[in-house]
Formats: C-alpha cells, sequence, structure tokens
C-alpha cells in the first residue's frame, strides 16, 4: 500500500471540511449579512411630557352626569358675576341655567358639558365667559324616625322605602304615612309609606342632596 498517496488523500479532505467550517463559522458571527439581518427589539415611549406609566381612563361611565345629579355651576368672566347655580339633573336629563337656557346634561361629561354652555352663551348673549362645573359626592339624607338617622352615600338608584330601611327602617313611633321627601331644589312631596309598599308606582325615587324626613305620630 502507498501509504504516501493516501495520507495525500486524507490531507485534501481535511483541509476541505477545516475550510467549510471556518466559513460557516464566519457567516454565523458577520453582523451585516444581509441573509441574517438584525431585528430591532421595539421599546414603547409614552408622548412627550407623559410617563409610560399606565393613562387613567377617562371619561368613563363613573364621570358621566346621570339623571338626579346634583350640579354646582359657576360662571365667571363676566361684567356682573351671578352667584353659583345648584341644579339637579332632571328625569328628562335636562338643567336650566341663567336666561332661561336649558341644556340635556345626561350622558356627557362635565367638560363636554361645560363648552356646550359657553358655546351656547358667547358670542350671542356674552362677549366671554367661563364655565365650571363641579359634582359633590352623592349623599342623601333620612331623618326623623328611622333608627340610624344621618347622612347615606348615594351608589345607584334607590327608593324612599329603600332609604329609610339604610337607615335602620321606622321607629315604632314613625308617622308612616306622612313621610316628607325635599329634592334640593327645595321642593317637596308626602309619600304615604304604608300604600308605597303596596304600590311601587307611589315610592318616589331618591336623588343625591334630597332629605327624607320621617315624622313622628302624635297618638
Amino acid at each position: 500500500m502507498d501509504y504516501r498517496k493516501l495520507i495525500s488523500r486524507w490531507g485534501a479532505v481535511s483541509g476541505v471540511l477545516l475550510g467549510f467550517v471556518l466559513f460557516a463559522g464566519c457567516k454565523m458571527l458577520s453582523s451585516s449579512d444581509p441573509d441574517f439581518p438584525e431585528v430591532p427589539v421595539p421599546v414603547q415611549t409614552a408622548p412627550a411630557g407623559e410617563t409610560n406609566a399606565t393613562p387613567a381612563i377617562k371619561d368613563n361611565g363613573a364621570e358621566l352626569i346621570h339623571v338626579g345629579d346634583s350640579l354646582t355651576v359657576v360662571f365667571s368672566d363676566l361684567p356682573t358675576t351671578p352667584p353659583q347655580l345648584q341644579v339637579q339633573v332632571d328625569e328628562n336629563g335636562k338643567i336650566t341655567l341663567i336666561e332661561n337656557q336649558t341644556f340635556t346634561a345626561l350622558g356627557k361629561t362635565r367638560a363636554q358639558l361645560e363648552k356646550e354652555i359657553r358655546d351656547r352663551y358667547v358670542p350671542s348673549i356674552y362677549t366671554k365667559m367661563t364655565v365650571t362645573i363641579t359634582r359633590p359626592a352623592g349623599l342623601f339624607y333620612v331623618g326623623g324616625e328611622v333608627k340610624s338617622p344621618g347622612r347615606q352615600s348615594y351608589i345607584g338608584p334607590i327608593t324612599v322605602l329603600k332609604a329609610i330601611q339604610s337607615a335602620g327602617d321606622f321607629t315604632d313611633f314613625a308617622q308612616r304615612k306622612r313621610v316628607k321627601l325635599t329634592r334640593l331644589n327645595g321642593k317637596s312631596e308626602t309619600i304615604n309609606a304604608i300604600k308605597a309598599r303596596e304600590d311601587p308606582t307611589l315610592d318616589l325615587p331618591v336623588f343625591p342632596g334630597d332629605t327624607i324626613h320621617v315624622p313622628r305620630r302624635i297618638f
């Protein structure tokens, strides 16, 4: 056997294999290889002036104006500043302001309603005006002959009878036929709680700012 030829052949084969390995390694290490482009990692950035914190949800259902909501409306930048108005969104979703102007408040945010009010008055009635609307905390009051009189948190639609129950219910001395409901605007109504239990249509709704008074029976 000619060992020199055999060694020569193995050397040639080894050289080819070594060259292939070196070539493949260079291809893998090359960062500029068009067959293996670098994929940039996306980075989320916040708009100018903001952070990357999760933004607060705006104009959600909790901020919209509902029927029965109490609103404080303040007008400024007028020649004569009128006193601030305490209004309540009526059953039709409307409020009435100065110059006998009526607005639909239901389903709007305070900012939307402020703009609508200003656009109505300026420039047709006033040269300039600033409108600010605030909404007090949702509270109503139950007093008189109930077991736990005081203010109650308004957390959703509620009627007179349910409001009385939230105040511990009637005492033994309550005059249940003459329960007085006074609205934020001063309007008062009398409810016969005995009849209202039999006929739910007589059980009037209670809104934030309302006051319920249960009188004491004489006998």
